[in-house]
């Protein structure tokens, strides 16, 4: 972790002046916020019969529910997404201006390698786990049920791919349309909504998965461009979002909560309605607010680095965070259900919760030390030449089939010899070869040269 930290320090120290600090500041925080959210809301115990129950802090303490207005901070991620894809696309714009050709699918087959090169290990590794939970006889349902909760994190890459591939059609947009493009979108999930609950329209509500997300990634543009003018102008935006997502789940039919609960008859996250999007404009205007100080205090050479580290890692922690949950748990188990036996929400309960979290922690660490490197382990795609623009397309939509299937219904299969629905883990490996990189490229290209040879 020492050379980790020098490393850090280092990069801290060269980065440019004009540098948005405050971008990478979020972007860390919000992953963070997600980890110990989901270390929090999880809460098994075992009840008076031995029997361990999968309990959910928010199903047993309703009060709790409002807490996830704090640590649903997936909006800030996107807002941030449309602030960093907004620079990055306008820089390969430029070499368009150049003469370059194929900049959208260069740019966007190496946002995805970052994206998706650290999700490689924690498949395979799932993958293992449940062939040899399976094999060792341990009942189907809770293979998939450890298999499942360890790999939910994966969804929101499925999510955030797409809304980056729509990147240069959403640019283009707000370079047009300005704030119109944002409520065109509102106004598009607004009506979504209405068709999903008040008329009762099968599936409609996926769409917004879509208008909901992309809306946020819309006001990243917005800040990008400084089109949030002054403090006067992010208060107003914060106060009236503020007050829209009140009416709407105090007063409206939407649930406090922005995050699944057990039995809930709604949820606003899956898929993501209007209040979720209500909290994404709440938070935008919030952290806007707090920009000029945040700025300030990451001139603070130590705060920066830190957050120069942690991004360094973030697709690590946020993929790992729940693997490490799920092997504190089955260790505790193993020990005889010690500290297993608190009935979550209890004065009892919440003292202890420390304690989880730095076993949380240390069972973390390692995961981190072996696997932060993927993050950064990649080299140009297809050695530098343009990806055809089929395999693009069909990459991508593979890579998203599979990871949205593995949080959906889970690598573990209730069926077969192996117990594992080899199909879903290996879509995403699939896409990749076919944007030209991953584990399998290598068998691809050689395939590919072979097949060229010998015509």
């Amino acid at each position: 972790m020492l050379k980790m930290w020098d490393k850090a320090r280092e990069l801290a120290q060269m980065a440019p002046p004009e540098r948005n600090r405050w971008v990478d500041f979020l972007r860390a925080l919000s992953i963070l916020a997600v980890v110990i959210g989901h270390w929090l809301v999880a809460a098994p115990y075992i009840d008076a019969t031995g029997e361990i129950r999968g309990g959910h802090l928010l199903g047993i303490l309703p009060w709790t529910q409002w807490l996830t207005w704090g640590f649903q901070v997936m909006p800030i991620f996107f807002l941030v997404g449309g602030y960093s894809n907004g620079v990055s696309w306008r820089a390969q714009l430029r070499k368009a201006e150049h003469g370059q050709t194929g900049i959208y699918r260069d740019w966007f087959a190496s946002r995805v390698q970052r994206l998706i090169t650290p999700v490689f290990p924690v498949l395979l590794l799932w993958a293992a786990i449940a062939l040899g939970m399976t094999q060792a006889g341990m009942d189907r349902d809770q293979v998939r049920m450890a298999t499942q909760l360890a790999l939910i994190p994966v969804w929101f890459l499925a999510v955030y791919l797409l809304v980056t591939a729509l990147t240069p059609l959403t640019h283009a947009a707000w370079r047009r349309i300005g704030f119109r493009s944002f409520f065109l979108l509102l106004a598009a999930a607004i009506l979504i909504d209405w068709l999903a609950i008040f008329k009762g329209v099968a599936y409609v509500n996926f769409l917004n998965f879509l208008f909901v997300w992309v809306g946020i990634h819309q006001l990243g543009y917005a800040w990008l461009d400084g089109a949030f003018r002054g403090t006067g102008h992010r208060l107003f935006w914060f106060v009236s979002s503020l007050a829209v997502l009140l009416l709407l789940t105090v007063i409206g039919p939407y649930p406090i909560a922005m995050i699944g609960v057990p039995g809930a008859q709604m949820t606003n996250s899956m898929p993501p309605t209007i209040a979720l999007l209500a909290l994404g404009m709440t938070q935008t205007g919030l952290v806007l607010l707090l920009e000029p100080w945040g700025r300030r205090m990451l001139e603070n050479l130590t705060l920066w680095t830190a957050t120069v580290l942690m991004n360094g890692m973030i697709m690590t922690v946020y993929l790992w965070h729940l693997t490490a949950f799920v092997l504190v748990m089955v260790a505790a188990w193993l020990l005889g259900g010690i500290g297993l036996g608190l009935y979550p929400g209890t004065a009892e309960w919440w003292w202890t919760r420390p304690v989880w979290f730095a076993l949380y922690i240390i069972a973390l660490l390692p995961m981190i030390a072996i696997f932060a490197r993927h993050e950064r382990s990649f080299g140009p795609v297809r050695g530098g030449r343009t990806v055809p623009r089929l395999r693009v397309a069909l990459g991508v939509l593979l890579i998203c089939i599979g990871l949205a299937m593995t949080a959906a219904i889970s690598i573990a299969s209730p069926e077969g010899i192996t117990g594992v629905r080899l199909w879903v883990v290996a879509f995403p490996f699939l896409g990749a070869a076919l944007l030209g990189f991953g584990p399998l490229y290598g068998l691809f290209a050689r395939g590919k040269a072979e097949g060229d040879s010998a015509t």
